[in-house]
Order: structure tokens, then sequence, then C-alpha cells
């Protein structure tokens, strides 16, 4: 295994984000370094020769912060600390700094929507009473009915039933996902000020940027009344489609932008200005508007991950993504999986129509999924990704070509997900089962005894030790690829071929570069050019069924 050591180059290049490949660490799955079961810091640090000697360009965390894990780490009861389970801040220091000394940068994951119920200031709130400054940093309000035994409007949570939690005293709290997660109050300034503080304490111990966690959700229409949505059993993202834009009175308000424009104040005091992407749940053209320069400056495509296996539903998805991103100035953003969806490997050979939770409550086993085959569209579907201009994020595991663990048993679950709605949705356990690192071993190599979730006995195919320096592995496809983008790379453009026959996606980058994908179910002619990568064989001169092809020449 070659490891790059290149030197840091965040000081020389501003926009290295642009066009970087970033992979995401889910920390409590990718290694384990003390043995307990649970992935922690010093098992990314120890781990970090991996992601160079793949040749990605940064590494993104998911939170690492105090929690009890009512929702994996996203209910963070300190946003300026580390798990005690995870580590210390001197072993973040010391992950940066090895990272930062194999040429990889840091982005850390922020989440401002809300706290854990945990933190200091709800356990202050709930103290404190009605009516008191801090019950004023969250959403507390009186509930209807004759008693305000009912919640104060018919808001649902993202996780199922009432987005609202009555406490002791009668008032209740605002929660757009699990109870344990209330709400912050972006209204109030001390909640503005203390997150450009949280902004500054990771600046300055060298994280490179930050991903934005429900980053359309922090401004809330919260003069009296508060109005109903019309259906009660929404959750509110669907009511994006028919409300007028920016009015929608807890997701994508047109004032969350004064929130990111405040935030790009504190990025750009540092040489280079820190980087951040939004996880946006919105329409293209509204997405746009959080990725703009003076404001967080990227923005997630989700549009391209929920996309079927459709060469002309993927070219209309491409082509709008890139017009997107031009508009707002930024770059485009291609992702496959990450932790809160069902890995591509899997979700992609599912029939169209499939309802993935109905899929995962059958074990994955209505329908069938034949892992030969979505390896083998898992494959060209990360080709073709990975040719497209912009940024590729790419989740853990995804490079060895993991499938969803759609069979986990329900007495292991952890995602309150499963709970919360009754046991009705199964969650997302299966794409956070922890990394196989070696053939053997009670975990796979991920730590000294078992994992926190059980992992299936098939990964030891799949493992980091039976992959590497084996040709044609899923490892070594990513690692040439990533190699190969690094030089052929220029430009955010493309240009369509438009003689290609139905089923082929085809295009140009620059310099001669080209990509071929084959989506359909027969074989084609190979496009002609110097064959440079191919996601799978190429045989008598043929691009055969769910294949990826880089040509140049």
């Amino acid at each position: 295994m070659t490891v790059r050591t290149t030197p840091d180059l965040s000081g020389k290049d501003p926009d290295w984000w642009r066009q970087a490949v970033v992979y995401q660490v889910y920390p409590r799955s990718f290694a384990d370094a003390d043995g307990d079961g649970l992935g922690d810091l010093r098992g990314v640090t120890g781990r970090l020769t991996h992601l160079a000697a793949l040749g990605v360009d940064a590494l993104w965390l998911s939170p690492f912060y105090p929690s009890e894990l009512a929702d994996g780490g996203y209910d963070v009861a300190d946003h300026r600390d580390v798990d005690p389970r995870l580590g210390t801040l001197d072993d973040f220091a010391a992950m940066g700094a090895e990272a930062h000394r194999l040429g990889l940068k840091v982005i850390v994951d922020l989440v401002p929507n809300h706290t854990s119920h945990q933190h200091a200031w709800f356990q202050e709130a709930l103290r404190a009473g009605p009516g008191s400054a801090a019950r004023d940093r969250y959403v507390f309000r009186d509930g209807r009915g004759t008693h305000g035994e009912l919640p104060p409007t018919n808001w649902q949570s993202v996780f199922g039933g009432s987005a609202w939690r009555r406490v002791p005293d009668g008032q209740w709290y605002l929660h757009l996902f699990a109870p344990q997660q209330p709400d912050l109050n972006w209204d109030n300034e001390e909640i503005r000020a203390d997150f450009r503080t949280t902004l500054r304490f990771w600046s300055d111990r060298g994280v490179d940027g930050f991903r934005v966690d429900v980053a359309h959700a922090l401004a809330k229409d919260l003069g009296e009344p508060l109005r109903d949505l019309a259906a009660a059993e929404s959750a509110g993202e669907a009511a994006l489609a028919t409300l007028p834009p920016g009015t929608h009175p807890f997701y994508d308000r047109d004032e969350v932008h004064e929130i990111y424009r405040d935030w790009r104040t504190v990025f750009d005091t540092y040489r280079p200005p820190r980087a951040a992407v939004a996880e946006a749940w919105v329409p293209g053209a509204r997405r746009a508007l959080y990725a703009r320069p003076d404001e967080l400056g990227q923005a997630f495509n989700f549009e391209y991950l929920q996309a079927g296996w459709d060469a002309a539903e993927l070219r209309q998805v491409i082509t709008d993504s890139l017009a997107t991103a031009a508009s707002a100035g930024a770059s485009a953003t291609w992702v496959l999986s990450n932790h809160d969806v069902v890995r591509h490997a899997s979700r992609l050979m599912l029939p169209p129509g499939t309802d993935d939770n109905a899929w995962l409550l059958s074990g994955g086993h209505a329908p069938a999924v034949d892992p030969v085959a979505g390896l083998r569209r898992a494959r060209a579907a990360t080709l073709l990704m990975l040719a497209l201009p912009g940024s590729a994020y790419v989740y853990q595991g995804e490079e060895l070509g993991l499938p969803e663990v759609a069979d986990l048993p329900v007495e292991v679950l952890q995602d309150p997900i499963w709970e919360q709605t009754g046991r009705v949705r199964k969650g997302r356990d299966g794409c956070r089962v922890p990394l196989p690192w070696t053939r053997t071993g009670p975990s796979y190599g991920f730590g000294a005894g078992a994992a926190w979730l059980p992992q299936p006995e098939s990964f030891a195919a799949y493992a980091v030790e039976a992959q590497d320096g084996v040709e044609g592995s899923t490892l070594e496809l990513y690692r040439t690829a990533l190699k190969l983008r690094r030089k052929l790379l220029g430009g955010e453009t493309l240009t369509w071929a438009d003689d290609a026959p139905p089923g082929l996606l085809r295009f140009a980058r620059h310099e001669g570069w080209r990509c071929a994908a084959n989506l359909s179910d027969e074989a084609v002619p190979l496009p002609a050019g110097e064959v440079l990568l191919a996601s799978g064989p190429l045989e008598g001169g043929l691009l055969g069924p769910d294949t990826t092809v880089w040509l140049g020449g």
C-alpha cells in the first residue's frame, strides 16, 4: 500500500474544496482503538493512512461530541468538546495533525438546529420555568386545549409523531427530530453569538471546513399564533412543494440566509477561508442560495442520490445540478451513499418504486438483491460520479463495495426512528455497521472485541486486507480512479454526446477525457479511444451492462 504524504496545501489553494473528493467518517463505526466496541478518534488517527492511500482530499468527521447517542451523535450535549468514549480534545488535535501531515483536509459536522436534552442550556431551561431567559434559547410554548393538553401546532417530527414534547410544568418544547433533540431558537442573539464562538473554536484548532446539519431548518416563523401545516401527517418537507418559496413555518425560510452570511464573515477571517457545505433538503433553485459565495459556498445535491439507475433521468439531474451550482458560483456536489440512506451497492439494485423501508423490514429478502450484480452496478455508478465536475463525497466502506446490512435483528437496532415510529420504520443502522479491516477477528479488525452493531460473516470478503493489492478489487478500483482523477481533472463543465444510444451516458470533460456509462441491459460498442479505466471487464470491443469506462485521446 503506497501512502501519499504530500504537505498540507490548504494555505496555498483556498478553492481546494471545489473539486475535492471528501471521505465521510462515521467515527463510531470506523475503527475502535480501545476495544470497547465503539469507534473512537484514536481509531480514526490510526487508519488515516488508508484514506491517504485511497487518494481522497479530505475527511468529513460525523459528530464526535458528547452525546447520549439518542440519534447517533447528532444529539449534541456540548458543541465544543469530545465525547469521552471517543477521546479527548488532545486526541482530536493529534488526529488533525496526522491528517494534515498526510495531505488531508479536515471537515467536521456542525449541528446548529438543536442540542441534546442533556445540554446544560436545556437543563437550565427546565429548571427556570416559563417566561425565563433560559427557555428563550429554545422553542417553548403553552399548549392548546382547555388545560394546555394539546400540542401548540400539528407539526410532525421527521422521526415520527408530534414535533412537540410536554414538560412537567405544562409547557411544550419543539423537537423536529427526536424528543432528546430540542430545537434552538435562532431569533435569540445569544444562540448566534455562541455558534460564532463554536466556529472559531474548531477553526482555531485547524479544522478546514464544516458540514452543516439540517442547514435549512434554523430559521422558524415563531410569531404568534403559530400556524399549523395543512396536513397533520406531514413532517414538513412535503409542504415545501406547495407553499410559496421561503414561507414554510420551519424549513427553508428566507431569514436563514442572514445566519450564513454572518458565518461567512467568521470563515473569511481565516487564511485560507474555512469551507462549508450545507445539508439542505430543498429544491435545486433554493439550494443554490445556501451555496452562494457570501454564505456556505457549497450544498449537497440530493437529487443525484435519489435518482434511479436510468440514463435519461441521470442526464437531466446532472445537467440541472451543474446549472444550479453555476448559478450560485459554486461547484456541484455528488454523493451516492451516506449515514442516512441505504448503501448504493444495494439500493441501486432495488426495482423502481421499491419502498426502501419495506425492503429493510423484510430483512432484504423481498425483493432479494444479488450482491454480485449490486457491486457491479455500484462500481459503474462510482466511476460515473467521479468523472463529473465538482466535489464527490464518499461514505466510509463504499470503497470496499459494502452492501446494506438489511437483516439486522430488531433487538440490536439503535436508530431512534425504530421506536419513535412504533416499530414501523427500521431506520438507518444497516448502513452504519462497523467497517471490516481484516479477514478474521471478533470484529474483522474494527477493534479487539465485538462491535457495537453486529457484522455479517460476509464482511470478511469485503475487508481491506482481502482487497489490498488485489487487481480488479473494488478498493483498487477506487485507488486507481482517484489517482487518475487527480491527473485528469480540470475545468467544471462537461459536454454531452447527443448521439449516444438509449441507456448510454457519454460526455467529454476536457483535453480528450471522456466517460461512457452503460445503464442498459444490453452490451453496446465501446466508444473509440484509449481505455484509461473501466468499472468491469470489457470483452469483444463491447461495453457491457452496468459498466462505466473512462477514455482518453
